[in-house]
């Protein structure tokens, strides 16, 4: 499982008028953006453009440091949208990733230090990404 992100951008950052340095977190979390998918053996199985990484990057850190690691599921409750645009449930086989977009879909499963690998490359895909935009990424926690 490979979580990849592409294409960054700051979807409403100008359009509201904020410098880099007056913006509120959960602004930076909404408008950094780019396009997402998930990949399986070297193939796309689920994608989204424009979809708020850093909110996802952020989430995920803090999933990662709460004291129930590795024994509760995650579930994106995104500030723009439906609670559940990622899920990562922990099943009988593994942990799996999947959509409430797409519920019919998850990816294999893979163990907890797959997941966490995983995690981390995206992460530092956000923070370089983040960073190429001229913002500083150390409002993202580090996971």
């Amino acid at each position: 499982m490979q979580f990849v992100c592409r294409n960054f951008g700051l979807s409403d950052l100008p359009r509201r008028g904020l410098t880099q340095q007056e913006v509120p977190l959960e602004v930076l979390l909404l408008d950094i953006e780019a396009e997402m998918s998930i990949w399986e053996d070297g193939r796309p199985v689920w994608s989204e453009e424009a979809f708020p990484v850093a909110e996802l990057a952020h989430h995920l850190a803090l999933w990662l440091h709460s004291p129930n690691v590795g024994r509760q599921d995650f579930q994106l409750d995104s500030m723009q949208a439906e609670p559940g645009l990622i899920r990562i449930v922990r099943s009988d086989e593994g942990w799996r990733a999947g959509s409430v977009c797409t519920p019919d879909f998850w990816a294999s499963p893979v163990a907890w230090d797959v997941l966490v690998a995983a995690i981390e490359r995206f992460d530092r895909s956000v923070r370089e990404g983040t960073a190429a935009l001229g913002i500083d990424p150390a409002f993202i926690p580090k996971p």
